[in-house]
């Protein structure tokens, strides 16, 4: 080929070089945030995680936890929505701080807990919050027992938590709870708060009524009515207005920068979103940059992943069909799943992800079990992995659905049986010892 020529091709056949190599995806979406999650709403899979591990500053969306805590207390009857509250001097400070978000509270005044849940939900209300949290606890103090006791029921990790609101403890005139400092603040790190999330929505579903309101007026029709706008401007109508949009909590201080714990669900997928600290490309914090992360994330699960069943109900592990049964009319059980597993993963991947079985050692010691046993009794759960490829695992797979369980009942030996099982076994371990002896002279 003439040189010439060759110098005039090389170009073109550098670009085509180029345009055939392979494209190497982003370890991240480009959000720009300090911590991210993304979640399958309804089995806790991880879909998407940005320094996910490490403790912020979680601002209002602690209101989360105080919204469980008092769902439970409604559920457990301790408490009920229309229960009359009295303002404290606390509430009654922290109420006219017209710096943060509140509704004013009178100082003689009574509100009933679901005109104050309403407050706190939609309008992310710090007085209301606090009183809410005296109302169950008696004072805030005595509550923040009741959130450590909860994140850890709920398995919550590397948190604090120093007060209901989120607010940083110098805005609350004084009052802080005791044990804690006048400039704490709660932390959390992303992975936790999504699983606050996913358990307040899988425990109490109701909750997403309320924070899908747009707007509502506290205490409409009297001289103290106050138009409450919901923070999540990612609801419809609103200037970020995502399809399927309808929750679930934002927070904001100066510590945690611009955060939000935010859902949405469109047909049959729904996904929970955390973004912490977000700021835009030139590094400033807005209301902007945090629901731009958010749609990033949401754009990625609904566009990225499907739901797709992974094991039908009745599914047998290959390897072990069956658990031995100790001081039992059988020798052994049958092990099946429970219920279908579904997922979200990626479409091209369901053939990339292979079942374990993960046996629940209260039960199962030395790979057995102990008669009596009951049909449908929970022996282990499925661990689901991925072969190949990354892989984040899952906020929390306990207790949803991916249980596995005994199929029959199996009854307890009689005192004969058990007598002549134990004769045999001693036997047993006799002749197993004289031939381990005997076959040790001649090795």
């Amino acid at each position: 080929m003439n040189k010439w020529v060759a110098l005039l091709i090389l170009p073109f056949m550098l670009m085509m070089t180029i345009d055939s190599a392979p494209v190497q995806a982003d370890s991240t979406l480009g959000i720009h945030v300090d911590g991210a999650i993304l979640i399958d709403a309804d089995s806790g899979k991880i879909l998407y995680e940005e320094n996910a591990d490490t403790p912020l500053g979680i601002a209002s969306m602690s209101k989360m936890m105080t919204e469980y805590i008092l769902f439970e207390a409604i559920e457990e009857g301790k408490i009920s929505w229309d229960q009359e509250y009295s303002v404290t001097d606390y509430t009654y400070a922290v109420s006219q701080d017209r710096r943060l978000s509140n509704v004013p509270l009178r100082r003689d005044g009574t509100y009933t807990i679901l005109e104050l849940y309403e407050a706190l939900a939609i309008y992310s209300a710090n007085a209301a919050t606090i009183a809410i949290a005296e109302t169950i606890a008696g004072t805030e103090t005595e509550f923040l027992k009741l959130m450590d006791d909860k994140a850890k029921e709920l398995g919550l990790k590397d948190y604090k938590f120093v007060n209901s609101t989120g607010l940083n403890n110098e805005y609350l005139h004084g009052m802080h709870p005791q044990g804690t400092g006048e400039k704490d603040e709660n932390v959390m790190p992303a992975k936790s708060v999504a699983r606050l999330a996913f358990h307040l929505m899988k425990d109490y579903p109701e909750v997403l009524e309320t924070t899908k309101i747009k707007t509502k007026v506290f205490r409409e029709g009297t001289s103290d009515a106050i138009k409450m706008d919901n923070w999540n401007f990612m609801l419809p109508g609103f200037v970020y207005a995502y399809e399927g949009v309808d929750g679930l909590k934002t927070g904001t201080t100066d510590f945690a920068g611009h955060c939000f714990t935010g859902t949405a669900k469109r047909g049959d997928k729904r996904v929970i979103a955390v973004v912490m600290k977000a700021v835009d490309a030139n590094g400033k914090g807005s209301y902007k940059a945090r629901f731009d992360a958010t749609r990033a994330l949401f754009d990625y699960g609904f566009s990225q992943f499907s739901e797709q069943e992974l094991l039908p109900a009745g599914y047998k592990f290959k390897d072990q069909k069956t658990l031995n049964v100790n001081k039992g009319k059988e020798k052994t059980v049958s092990i099946e799943v429970k219920e279908p597993i579904r997922s979200m993963i990626k479409s091209s991947e369901k053939d990339l992800y292979e079942p374990q079985l993960v046996l629940d050692e209260k039960y199962v010691k030395d790979g057995a079990i102990e008669a009596p046993v009951k049909k449908g009794t929970v022996i282990g759960h499925v661990k689901v992995v991925k072969k190949e490829g990354e892989d984040y695992g899952y906020v929390d797979s306990k207790d949803l659905g991916m249980d596995v369980v005994v199929t029959e009942d199996v009854e307890k030996a009689g005192w004969f049986s058990l007598t002549m099982s134990a004769i045999g076994d001693f036997f047993v371990g006799i002749w197993d010892g004289a031939t381990g002896f005997i076959k040790g002279l001649f090795d």
